[in-house]
């Protein structure tokens, strides 16, 4: 049975995740087939977060299915900027549309939109939290460009810890065969607990590194992130950190022949334009791959026969999330959900750990 919401790929079995990549693939071989598939279906795209590639890319993966498109790319044009909370505006558009895609700021927002939706809800970001739908982007990348989704070493250099890209990859291709990951970046921006807690239950080597330089000979797969402006609470953090980490010709070449590039874009100044036109860069690419894996995501999320209701809503705790971005401290309506993670608490939107004592 296929979930009805799309939040986490944890939520997928890896032959379900096969199922999404080999439907990706076969319509970017086959486009013509697929479109009508979505004749008389509406989807509601709510993006309260700017973005070019993850909402033009589900646009135009419902229009080549044949499918509409509703919603909005800015809140202050919507009766958010009135007051309408998260809640109320997932009820109203879910009268009007068959699924609805949702980009939020705050951490946990997709999981809180579900709970009061009608029809499917697709996580297209939540804060510096996931972003599965850029998940099966790099899958349908590795699949195409490599091969194979196992036996990879992958870089991931940049902003490991708020890159919500970077942790639904590592939660992902940890559940694959042999994959190990080199995490390089500055203390300050490791990557969260969570994923390092989530590698070591799946039995997945990484070790942490800081200079690009030093790792890149290694690696079968190199995915560069941008320092996120947007991410930090002060400018001043930011600015430590920016321009930390370049790709450089010079680096370049001690890489393997065979090695990929990917990058979930924008870039700002963490790859060096020339590096456009080397063979091992796909990231342009990558976001065609990316318009075919959300139209095999689509078709997989409205197959009726597949859809399962919600699970249920555990019992409402008198505990707070102490995350500061998490969507529960700005909707304060939201139930308290939590699941016991050893000595902790852990939210069930955010899945931040809160020690209850």
């Amino acid at each position: 049975m296929h979930p009805r919401h799309m939040i986490d790929l944890d939520q997928l079995t890896l032959p379900q995740l096969e199922e999404i990549t080999r439907m990706a693939h076969a319509i970017y071989k086959n486009p013509g087939h697929y479109r009508d598939a979505c004749h008389g279906k509406i989807m509601a795209t709510l993006f309260y977060e700017p973005s070019t590639r993850t909402q033009m890319s589900f646009q135009a993966a419902m229009m080549r299915l044949g499918g509409n498109v509703i919603g909005f790319d800015n809140p202050a044009f919507s009766s958010v900027v009135k007051g309408e909370n998260l809640k109320d505006t997932v009820r109203v558009v879910s009268n009007y549309a068959d699924l609805i895609v949702l980009r939020h700021p705050k951490e946990g927002a997709a999981k809180a939109a579900m709970l009061y939706s009608k029809g499917p809800v697709i996580n297209a970001g939540d804060g510096g939290h996931l972003h599965p739908t850029q998940t099966l982007t790099d899958l349908a990348t590795l699949s195409e460009t490599k091969g194979r989704l196992n036996r990879l070493t992958v870089g991931l250099c940049g902003d490991l810890r708020y890159g919500r890209t970077v942790h639904s990859l590592i939660k992902t291709l940890s559940r694959y065969g042999q994959n190990r990951f080199v995490l390089i970046s500055t203390p300050e921006l490791c990557v969260p607990e969570y994923i390092k807690d989530a590698m070591n239950r799946a039995g997945c080597p990484f070790e942490e590194v800081f200079d690009l330089g030093e790792a890149i000979s290694r690696l079968d797969v190199l995915y560069m992130t941008r320092i996120q402006r947007e991410r930090f609470p002060s400018n001043e953090e930011y600015e430590r950190q920016k321009g930390v980490y370049l790709l450089t010709q010079d680096k370049l070449r001690l890489a393997k022949n065979d090695m990929r590039i990917l990058h979930p874009l924008p870039r700002v100044d963490e790859i060096a334009p020339e590096i456009d036109d080397d063979p091992r860069a796909v990231y342009f690419e990558q976001t065609e791959y990316g318009m075919y894996a959300r139209m095999a995501l689509i078709l997989f999320v409205l197959d009726a026969k597949n859809a399962v209701a919600a699970a249920a809503v555990g019992d409402n705790s008198p505990l707070r999330c102490a995350n500061p971005n998490c969507v529960t401290g700005t909707e304060d309506y939201l139930p308290n959900l939590f699941e016991k993670g050893g000595r902790f608490d852990v939210c069930e939107y955010c899945e931040h750990q809160n020690d209850p004592a």
